[in-house]
């Protein structure tokens, strides 16, 4: 049987939870928090509408981690979500203590499990996740770079009315303020995207698309982004139940590929069935390529200060 662990149920737990239900690839979904009620709640309408709807997968919503046992992907989205003027650091160490607990209940019941961390922030809850599991590297990885390049895409389809479909953005880096769009790579249809748009345009949907999830909590003035954030993780789950093998933007261990290692960064890689099967090397500018060797040193050093936080 093929079960996937969503946890957190807040709005984007649990609309990931549903995207993944109503997929119907997998035999059950599970939803924990530590909020008596609200996932199971959740999972009774979401299994209600299954009807409706038409797909089999049963929604199981639990405030015991045994009820996760034996998950094949345990995607994390536990976490304090961004306020206005809030930075991702600010959200540092709350966030840790409440990643290392997580994980630690994980790794109890699903030892061999395929972790998707989408807390926040995120390449230093990744690593958190992955240290503190102790699982391979391959099996922890994060999830930002589907998400970045799918606003990318949006905002490229926006400003030149092309068909949304035929937009293809690539981006690296960092989930954040070092976040590397490759402009490069982009094309709309089978033109590339530096033939559509001049460079000063282009740099504006770069800079857009690397506060693209702080214009939307300006919007919301509580709460953060959530629809697109879940399609991205639930579209990553899906690759490791289906073993799709697909080539996609994550956040992955670095082991020399690009002259980075040790650190894990948004990079393309080939996800399947055990996680990240290898990271793919793109050819990129030299400007694009410095920018991901500047992204990798901004993360190692935001990363040091996790050894600061009293667990």
């Amino acid at each position: 049987m093929s079960k996937v662990t969503v946890v957190g149920a807040g709005k984007y737990g649990s609309t990931t939870a549903q995207r993944l239900a109503e997929w119907d690839i997998i035999d059950e979904v599970v939803m924990t928090d530590i909020v008596e009620g609200l996932p199971q709640g959740l999972a009774l309408d979401m299994n209600q509408s299954r009807p409706v709807i038409g797909h089999k997968t049963l929604v199981v919503g639990t405030n015991d981690y045994a009820d996760t046992s034996q998950s094949d992907v345990v995607i994390i989205t536990a976490g304090l979500p961004r306020k206005p003027g809030m930075s991702r650091m600010d959200l540092l160490e709350v966030n840790a203590k409440i990643v290392k607990s997580v994980t630690e209940e994980i790794v109890r019941y699903s030892p061999d499990a395929v972790l998707i961390v989408v807390t926040n922030p995120l390449d230093q809850m990744t690593t958190l996740a992955a240290d503190v599991s102790g699982f391979p590297r391959s099996r922890v990885f994060g999830q930002a770079g589907i998400l970045d390049s799918s606003r990318f895409a949006h905002f490229i389809s926006e400003k030149t009315g092309a068909d949304i479909q035929t937009v293809q953005a690539v981006t690296l880096g960092s989930h954040g303020e070092t976040m590397v769009p490759v402009p490069s790579l982009c094309r709309i249809g089978d033109q590339a995207l530096t033939e559509v748009l001049d460079p000063g345009t282009i740099d504006d949907l770069v800079d857009r698309t690397r506060k693209g999830g702080a214009e939307i909590v300006a919007y919301l003035k509580t709460g953060s982004a959530y629809y697109a954030p879940s399609a991205a993780a639930a579209y990553m789950a899906k690759a490791v139940v289906e073993d799709s093998g697909e080539n996609m933007p994550v956040c992955a261990w670095m082991t020399g590929e690009y002259g980075i290692e040790d650190v894990y960064l948004g990079v393309i890689a080939e996800v399947g069935a055990g996680g990240v099967k290898s990271v793919v090397e793109l050819p990129l500018t030299d400007d694009e390529a410095a920018g991901l060797a500047e992204a990798a040193v901004a993360v190692k050093e935001k990363v040091a200060d996790l050894a600061q936080i009293e667990f």
